[in-house]
């Protein structure tokens, strides 16, 4: 981390998206005790209310620190072998019962310990912070036990404490079905809801619950059962939810006021509806849709019809997405899904920080945070058009500048 000497910073005639839109014109955005302090028409700055400010950068574009909204980052081992198997023609079924699938992932975390996760984990993170990322959601989810949730969630509220990015927690034990509950779905979930969240809450490791909802994973009644729970103990939930079929989970996500529902591709209207009742965010997820070669987009029309907020989120994890670029996410979710760039860079600013209940970030308005990024670009949609490293000139955390390039 760069750390700046002066408590007040100014950027200069900087192109400015304040994660719902693109300014109109240039502005000079001051920076003072980690907040945004003032923001002006680069044409209408008295010199005089700057004077004692440190000048710390001029020109490019400016937009707030990117928030992934979804993520499985914390995990051990990898799954390229699985991908060169599917490659050559392979299935799903066949790579899990070999052996493989999530559960090579649970039995790799399962033996890693909090050291060994966290150093695991340390070039995702800096792949993330170096394509402009300064908030991260973190889901469990690979341990599947009481012990190995909670180590996970460890490990998440650790690096929020030794890296500069703000980390958001979610307790993700409603992900698989471990080996030592086959065929007893509803115990496990009973194991969820006892002792797992209680567990988390105990020990302040969770902001939220997520389950998946999912003819592969969980009944809907099996994760209402855990959204009770979660309520019960004053933690919002989330859902992984119409990946794969419509089993209304949605809806169900919906009626709990969940913070969001993610991936969507099979996704109904009548959900959307319930999704816009409940000010429920929309996550969409390109890089799992590009990975596991998908043909059902998410119902974006209908979104934007019903005014649903879409957050774009990396869900970088071992086996479905292994992508730590949300810049990529970016450019996927405009060539896949049809977003404008827009929504995209809304997706990954304000919209995402929605989806984690955080209004405050990814925003670039008076009072909020100072998180944010200076690109080296002339228009903001560059950052979806082109797939291109280096363009972060400059990315602040709080206020310090913690990248210069």
């Amino acid at each position: 981390m760069i750390k700046t000497p002066h408590t007040s910073l100014l950027w200069r005639n900087v192109t400015l998206f304040d994660g719902l839109r693109q300014w109109d014109q240039p502005v000079a955005v001051l920076v003072k005790d980690g907040q945004v302090a003032a923001i002006w028409p680069e044409q209408t700055l008295d010199e005089r209310m700057v004077r004692n400010a440190q000048i710390a950068g001029q020109g490019g574009v400016m937009t707030p620190g990117l928030v992934d909204c979804h993520t499985h980052l914390i995990y051990a081992g990898d799954r390229a072998a699985e991908f060169e198997l599917r490659l050559e023609g392979a299935s799903y079924e066949e790579i899990a019962r070999a052996g493989g699938g999530i559960l090579s992932t649970v039995r790799a975390t399962r033996a890693a310990s909090e050291e060994q996760l966290l150093e695991s984990c340390r070039p995702r993170l800096e792949a993330l912070m170096a394509d402009g990322v300064t908030t991260v959601e973190i889901k469990s989810g690979y341990g599947l036990t009481l012990a190995d949730e909670l180590k996970v969630l460890r490990v998440a509220r650790h690096i929020g404490e030794v890296f500069p990015i703000r980390v958001v927690t979610t307790l993700l034990g409603a992900h698989a079905l471990p080996p030592e509950f086959v065929d007893n779905a509803d115990g496990y979930v009973e194991l969820v809801c006892a002792e797992m969240i209680p567990a988390a809450v105990a020990e302040g490791l969770a902001d939220a619950v997520d389950v998946f909802c999912e003819g592969i994973a969980f009944s809907p009644e099996q994760c209402e059962r855990v959204f009770r729970t979660a309520h019960k103990h004053g933690l919002r939930v989330k859902a992984h939810a119409e990946q794969l079929s419509n089993l209304g989970g949605s809806m169900l996500a919906a009626r709990y006021q969940a913070l969001s529902c993610d991936h969507i591709e099979y996704l109904d209207e009548a959900g959307v509806k319930a999704m816009a009742e409940a000010g429920t965010t929309a996550v969409l997820l390109p890089g799992a849709f590009h990975m596991l070669r998908e043909t059902q987009l998410p119902p974006v029309d209908l979104l934007r019809q019903y005014n649903v907020p879409m957050a774009v989120a990396s869900d970088a994890n071992p086996g479905t997405s292994p992508i730590c670029s949300p810049t990529l996410m970016a450019n996927l979710a405009c060539t896949l899904f049809r977003l404008t760039p827009r929504e995209a860079l809304s997706g990954m600013t304000a919209h995402a920080a929605r989806a984690l209940g955080i209004q405050t970030l990814g925003r670039i308005e008076v009072g909020a945070p100072a998180d944010l990024c200076l690109w080296n670009i002339s228009h903001p949609a560059e950052l979806a058009y082109a797939v291109q490293a280096g363009r972060l000139r400059q990315r602040v955390f709080a206020g310090t500048i913690t990248h210069v390039h």
